[in-house]
């Protein structure tokens, strides 16, 4: 399928991460990071949104503030970077055009991560910021979680520990090319390995090994929540794209809340690479569908 010009820019960025963890196989978690850190450029910057750093029931973040936004609402918005890599300045932009579009405001999550911090620090910090932010008035029906790749499993799981713990659950969910099945089980990774200028099972498997640690279990329904009852879960948004390994990932967490009753909408985009927001405000892929998410947000 033809792609934008402006989408292919996404496309090149990953390869040149690909081709540099290739040709220097020892770079350390410092220098994964610094790299990762690029993750910010494809996004433009959102007009009219500002940006305050704060700490969020002990956990840094990033506010992003859209002009004219409903101040009552917020996604709770967890980074992709295979929970090792990727932070909230990475993904501020992208959860800025997410928060105007929607017209809320948005707090991206500074996480601990791994491998200091395996399984389940990440969810204890999600865990963490949402009450706080319930401590501080927002109504739970007006909080929204959202995240990409490793984030969207966050935004997922954490609303799983949420509804464990008995509080109440937020108003929607938003995964961005979720990655959720530690055991690594999606045909897609094998059918689209070609396609797919980032992701692949050895950058999987070395992720997963620092997030789950020594202890937990590939199949532990926190890290993989394609191991979990959805029934009662809130409205669920999910894309992908066509070219990605992880696209049966979001196929699989679509079809199964699906039989399980929950409100839910897939959108896989063909020819799109992972996690192909990144390219909100530069590509028109990425801001159809954001319309899309606005859309359906309104229609909720």
């Amino acid at each position: 399928m033809e792609i934008s010009r402006e989408a292919d820019t996404l496309r090149a960025l990953y390869q040149n991460w690909t081709d540099q963890m290739v040709e220097n196989p020892d770079l350390t978690i410092a220098n994964l990071r610094s790299m990762f850190d690029e993750w910010g450029q494809p996004a433009l910057e959102p007009e009219n949104v500002s940006y305050k750093s704060d700490h969020i029931g002990g956990v840094e973040a990033i506010w992003a503030l859209p002009v004219g936004a409903d101040t009552s609402r917020v996604i709770v918005y967890t980074h992709g970077g295979g929970f090792a890599v990727g932070s909230a300045d990475s993904h501020r932009k992208m959860a800025g055009h997410l928060a105007k579009v929607l017209g809320v405001t948005s707090v991206i999550l500074h996480y601990r991560r791994a491998p200091e911090h395996p399984f389940p620090a990440q969810i204890e910090d999600a865990v963490a910021a949402y009450t706080a932010l319930l401590d501080k008035g927002f109504k739970a029906r007006n909080i929204l979680t959202a995240g990409d790749s490793a984030g969207g499993n966050l935004a997922i799981a954490s609303v799983l520990k949420f509804r464990e713990l008995g509080l109440p659950l937020p108003g929607a969910v938003i995964a961005y090319s979720p990655w959720l099945d530690m055991a690594m089980r999606g045909e897609t990774l094998e059918t689209n390995a070609e396609t797919d200028a980032l992701v692949g099972k050895p950058i999987l498997e070395a992720m997963a090994g620092m997030f789950l640690g020594e202890g937990t279990d590939q199949l532990n329904p926190l890290a993989n929540p394609l191991e979990n009852d959805f029934t009662g879960y809130p409205p669920l948004y999910i894309n992908a794209g066509g070219a990605e390994t992880l696209r049966s990932d979001a196929e699989r967490l679509h079809e199964k809340a699906k039989a399980q009753g929950v409100n839910v909408t897939l959108s896989i985009v063909e020819g799109m690479q992972h996690v192909f927001p990144a390219l909100s405000g530069r590509a028109p892929e990425a801001n159809e569908e954001l319309g899309r998410i606005a859309a359906w947000y309104q229609a909720l």
